[in-house]
């Protein structure tokens, strides 16, 4: 037989706790069996004491788990987690990083409404807008990331969203976050932030002024490579029109996914600040090599918004993008030379990784949209791993070498 306490919420104390323990401990649920761990509930469905219990819990006038596209209390645990570590009111976990954005669109925005998006992001995201969002109507209008005047310019009435990636993929550009919200708030318009890159570890967007953060877990929430999903946070009553799209579209996390989140971010801090370090003795390094025309990373003195940066993060995050001279050529050539980083578009991951931006990430883009973007055929990025910093930068130099 177990106790009151050992059965209900762990969490009811946790107010105050610092960062990491709120990372280990927020959002636990115990069952009357007692688990230490956090438990995977693999149900679809659940069971009613009776009728009138189960049309009330479907009707949302008592509290319950209703059926698992929308209901399930390790995916519970992982929201009150990452809102936790967020300082959001309400976490929404989804299927995958996009699913958060389309969850966020869809249920935001209608036909007519316009979405201010930062010319910086990631290349599905821009299909995602240009090619399925476009088609019922909404209007998207693309702006310099770092230009305040041309946010403000293209607000119009019928704003609806500003949109943001701060640090963007792959070039660490940033958004001024506090005075993009003060743009956005003024057009009665909301700001999104996705902080996949820094994680809460490093930048808090809703503390400066954002009002919904989005992220792709399968990055370093996770940590390890193993799972896909996503996250949408932000005020109780705006997450309440995103519950509703998933409760009847159902891009939802599963329950195991939602576990492995849940032990991601028990080492999230520990991890985040050792890709921190070893990037930044990385981006160091290569900025000084003969070879390398740039080096793209937010804690570079020489990065345009390193005062930024500074300012509105507390780290300068694991991905280190860089250019080589003689393009597409040059830049699989010195992919191809390493041995030991992993050729994959991925990031996030305990493993370091190597991609051609141009070719992978941002491939769907046409040419003349890549140029604006920034993503020339002979950059390159890194999302520097867990490994020993030595044993990456010899690999690298074996790249180097094969220029």
């Amino acid at each position: 037989m177990t106790t009151d306490w050992q059965a209900g919420r762990l969490d009811s104390e946790l107010n105050a706790a610092g960062f990491d323990t709120l990372a280990v401990r927020a959002g636990q649920h115990r069952s009357f069996e007692a688990e230490h761990g956090e438990a995977i509930f693999t149900t679809s469905s659940y069971v009613f004491r009776s009728a009138a219990d189960a049309a009330a819990t479907f009707a949302g006038e008592r509290d319950g788990n209703v059926y698992s596209r929308y209901t399930n209390p390790t995916v519970r645990t992982f929201e009150e987690r990452l809102a936790a570590l967020e300082g959001a009111e309400k976490c929404v976990a989804t299927a995958s990083g996009m699913s958060a954005i389309l969850a966020t669109v869809m249920s935001l925005c209608g036909m007519g409404d316009q979405i201010l998006v930062s010319r910086s992001i990631f290349g599905a995201s821009v299909s995602l807008f240009d090619k399925y969002c476009a088609r019922f109507g909404i209007q998207i209008t693309y702006v310099p990331i770092d230009d305040l005047g041309a946010w403000q310019a293209a607000c119009t009435e019928k704003t609806k969203l500003l949109f943001v990636e701060s640090p963007s993929n792959p070039l660490a550009e940033l958004a001024d976050i506090r005075a993009l919200s003060a743009i956005a708030h003024a057009a009665s318009a909301l700001l999104v932030v996705d902080n996949c890159f820094c994680t809460p570890v490093l930048q808090k967007p809703l503390a400066l002024g954002a009002d919904i953060v989005i992220h792709s877990a399968t990055k370093y929430i996770d940590g390890q490579g193993r799972c896909l999903g996503g996250a949408v946070l932000g005020n109780a009553e705006l997450m309440k029109e995103v519950v509703g799209f998933l409760r009847t579209a159902g891009p939802t996390m599963s329950p195991f996914n939602a576990w492995v989140f849940l032990k991601g971010l028990e080492t999230l801090r520990l991890r985040m600040n050792a890709h921190c370090q070893s990037a930044q003795q990385l981006a160091e390094w290569l900025e000084q090599h003969p070879k390398i025309n740039r080096v793209y990373y937010s804690g570079l003195p020489s990065h345009p918004q390193h005062k930024l940066a500074k300012q509105q993060q507390s780290g300068f995050g694991a991905v280190v993008s860089f250019e080589v001279q003689g393009g597409k050529e040059a830049a699989w050539r010195f992919i191809d030379a390493t041995k030991m980083i992993s050729i994959t578009a991925n990031l996030g991951d305990t493993k370091t990784t190597i991609t051609h931006p141009s070719t992978t990430t941002h491939g769907r883009l046409p040419a003349a949209e890549r140029e604006k973007a920034g993503i020339h055929d002979g950059l390159i990025r890194i999302a520097v791993g867990l490994e020993d910093l030595l044993d990456i930068q010899a690999d690298v130099q074996c790249g180097l070498d094969a220029l």
